[in-house]
């Protein structure tokens, strides 16, 4: 397959000047997580507002993913301020080093929890990606970066395509065999059908591989037609091979349920299978995309929220035949709380599960794990919670340790051990 090289420079497509204050201000709300889930379907109480904190610096994230290297360094990227930095910690996330920033887009930085930058290292090579808005209608750019020196300088960000529709929540898995997958939402077959009597809803899965870590892609393939246009896409890498995702998509009638997909080791995208008959059919953005995490066995871990007719709430299921059937749905958290946010991580047979409550005050993380590759769990423990601006849970692992990655602007970034494998 030939390859193309990504040639659309950061900042070369021009903001329209009459991107009003109105419109930034209600962007920025859309995408800040205040314990809360964003849908409008949800009914769940609204927590006080709180200051505006402002500066690029990690004080102020909004959002930030990390990345635990083979040699111990933890990579962190974040946005705050409309800028999107990268630093370096050698204590896991006690201190860190001086922040390198990638860009600067200022109020059309598409920031949020779900449209958080992505990153992963291997060896002295960094890749990372984020999306910026280009226009007043949420028609974004994704844009891609590297550095070969452990993130001490980066590449000037260039878009990931040359199609000049929008792309929105990009998300990387580094496989076993050295490749980068990206995926994203990608909206090239709306615009084309736009105008004709095919018109069509929300966005596309799109994704590409890399086998030289981001310098070059190989041409970018549509995995699903019909999916959401504003939730992440979830992909965790199969120990096997390959990579499974899981998104939001769009069924027949309207209806917005899960679905997984498993993308091989060379590229080729499996059947669309649905996770859950959920029955949401909604035209709102709900702004939750899903989690996924494959095990040794290559069993499929989902975790994702909906408002469906047959289901309301935050669930968790499994598939031991990549997707083809699922596990009955088991609620996540205590029916009618809020809860948010669930994210899963999997190594060897044991799984962990972590999700976000908010109990009309203050937020509180809580976790979970099973050991025997998600047919029991051991009892909840709340790890942690703060008060004020809270961003979403993580879960991320260094040889057997698997840990806890949390931002609240209360206490700060957070790196936490909570199991061993």
């Amino acid at each position: 397959m030939a390859k193309f090289k990504s040639s659309i420079p950061c900042g070369a497509v021009k903001i329209l000047l009459f991107w009003s204050v109105l419109t930034i201000s209600f962007s920025a709300a859309a995408q800040m997580d205040m314990g809360m889930d964003h849908s409008s379907h949800s009914g769940m109480a609204m927590p006080a507002k709180f200051p505006t904190c402002e500066g690029s610096g990690l004080e102020c994230a909004n959002a930030a993913t990390p990345f635990l290297s083979s040699d111990g360094r933890l990579y962190l990227a974040w946005t705050a301020g409309g800028v999107v930095s990268v630093a370096r910690s050698s204590d896991l996330g006690k201190t860190f080093g001086m922040p390198v920033q990638i860009a600067d887009h200022g109020k059309v930085l598409d920031a949020g929890g779900d449209a958080r930058p992505q990153i992963v290292v291997s060896g002295d090579k960094v890749f990372l990606t984020y999306a910026f808005f280009k226009d007043t209608h949420w028609n974004a750019q994704v844009n891609i970066a590297y550095s070969s020196d452990s993130g001490e300088t980066f590449s000037v960000p260039t878009s990931i395509v040359k199609d000049a529709s929008s792309q929105r929540f990009p998300i990387v898995a580094l496989e076993p065999n050295g490749k980068l997958f990206v995926s994203w939402v990608d909206k090239r077959l709306v615009a084309a059908a736009k105008g004709t009597d095919h018109e069509m809803l929300g966005g596309s899965i799109a994704y590409a591989i890399s086998d030289d870590f981001g310098h070059s892609f190989y041409p970018e393939h549509i995995a699903n037609k019909d999916s959401c246009e504003c939730c992440r896409i979830g992909a965790a890498v199969d120990p096997r091979g390959g990579v499974a995702i899981a998104y939001r998509a769009i069924f027949p009638t309207g209806v917005r349920d899960h679905a997984s997909q498993f993308i091989s080791d060379v590229g080729i995208a499996g059947p669309v299978r649905r996770i859950s008959d959920d029955n949401w059919k909604t035209n709102v953005c709900p702004h939750q995309g899903p989690s996924i995490a494959v095990s040794e066995s290559g069993t499929f871990h989902v975790a994702w929220f909906t408002q469906g007719s047959n289901r309301k709430g935050i669930f968790y299921a499994n598939s031991h035949n990549e997707g083809k059937t699922y596990s009955e749905p088991q609620r996540i958290g205590v029916e009618g709380s809020n809860v948010s946010r669930p994210y899963l991580l999997a190594l060897g047979n044991h799984v962990w599960l972590t999700w976000k409550e908010f109990d009309g005050h203050k937020s509180f993380i809580h976790l979970k794990e099973s050991v025997n590759d998600g047919r029991s769990w051991l009892g909840e423990e709340v790890v942690t919670g703060a008060d004020g601006y809270t961003d979403h849970p993580l879960l991320i692992s260094r040889g057997n340790d698997v840990y806890l990655s949390w931002l609240s602007r209360q206490n700060g970034y957070q790196l936490i051990k909570v199991g061993q494998r």
